[in-house]
């Protein structure tokens, strides 16, 4: 590809580039807001999760790192939060401290979701590794985890249906379609992998990705402005903002895949290249018409063979793919600022949305 690197760093820890005046001087407030988030959330979480049948509850449980397979305690992560964070943030720059504090149920719908999707995708995947640890489906079976998954699912809409605020039943509407649309979006990445080298466009590939990543960011960012009582062009403008991190987020995500610190990822380098994924870089790369391209598709075409990899790698990075993807990373994150200036005019309450939109394409794990 011929695009240039739009002032993105060539390292995995990529940053994008959004007006001056608009950016965190650091990480900071996003971390606070992610801290925040968990410590709000997670008794919801672990209340629903607890409401489950023993069965389902200590996969629910390993997965969400809070119990060793063995049903024993354990303090592991259970991820950064980052879609319930967006769900308070929204909330609380439409409607202030108490629209945030009315929305952590939904807060957690959010994140039951997501962690729903994990499930199911890593049995899809056949992902071995999340969070440092071993798959739930690698421990507890393919059919366990999918069920987990499913369960995760129905706690989600249940604590919609059992919340009390008037914005619960938009919210749950919303959720539920998204989920439609996560699936569409999973489908369709499944459908690609069976496709050669040459068979998948890069305009199919974004659109996918949008359905599998930004999707679930908007709806997060939506539902939190359902929670604040705004209007529709509000809410609609929060779903853009989301839909365009969430992409941002992705296609950082595939070029970490790629060339991330497995000690710093959880994952095993060049996991994405052995499997074959069609990744957004990959993808790029592929469709960019320089000899790299071709060289990639015939490499593509073939068996995974480990001494390749590096080879691989390489070739994705010489037909333009990594440049591609951190430039495509950083238009979009230029029109989610577009488009959260719509909804949310004043840049200080702003602020912790900004501030996790650009945790999300800023971080190296």
């Amino acid at each position: 590809m011929t695009e240039p690197k739009t002032g993105l760093t060539a390292q995995c820890t990529t940053e994008t580039s959004a007006e001056p005046e608009q950016r965190p001087s650091d990480g900071h407030e996003a971390t606070m807001l992610l801290e925040r988030a968990r410590t709000a959330v997670d008794p919801v979480l672990r209340a629903a999760i607890g409401s489950l049948p023993a069965s389902m509850r200590r996969i629910a449980l390993y997965h969400f790192g809070w119990e060793h397979a063995d049903g024993t305690a354990a303090d592991g992560g259970s991820g950064k939060a980052i879609r319930p964070a967006l769900v308070l943030a929204a909330a609380s720059a439409l409607g202030g401290p108490t629209a945030r504090a009315t929305a952590v149920r939904a807060a957690a719908a959010v994140e039951l979701v997501h962690n729903f999707t994990l499930l199911h995708d890593d049995v899809m995947d056949r992902d071995a590794t999340r969070r440092h640890r071993p798959t739930a489906w690698t421990v507890f079976g393919d059919a366990g985890a999918i069920l987990a998954g499913d369960a995760l699912q129905a706690l989600a809409l249940r604590l919609l249906a059992e919340d009390p605020h008037p914005a619960a039943p938009a919210a749950a509407a919303r959720l539920a379609d998204c989920v439609v649309e996560l699936c569409e979006g999973q489908h369709a990445d499944t459908a690609m992998e069976r496709r050669g080298p040459g068979e998948v466009t890069l305009a199919e590939t974004l659109a996918m990705a949008e359905s599998k990543t930004g999707a679930l960011l908007g709806c997060a960012c939506a539902i939190g402005a359902l929670y604040a009582g705004a209007g529709d062009a509000d809410v609609e403008a929060l779903d853009a903002f989301g839909r365009a991190a969430g992409l941002a987020f992705q296609l950082i995500d595939d070029v970490i895949g790629i060339w991330g610190d497995p000690l710093r990822t959880g994952k095993p380098a060049g996991a994405d290249l052995a499997a074959r994924k069609k990744s957004l870089p990959v993808v790029a790369a592929l469709t960019s018409g320089t000899p790299a391209a071709a060289e990639l598709a015939v490499l593509y075409a073939t068996p995974h063979q480990k001494e390749d990899l590096e080879h691989i790698t390489l070739t994705v990075e010489r037909a333009g793919g990594r440049d591609w993807a951190q430039a495509q990373a950083a238009d979009r994150m230029a029109r989610a600022m577009q488009e959260v200036a719509r909804a949310v005019p004043d840049p200080e309450a702003a602020g912790g949305l900004l501030a996790l939109a650009e945790f999300v394409t800023r971080r190296s794990t």
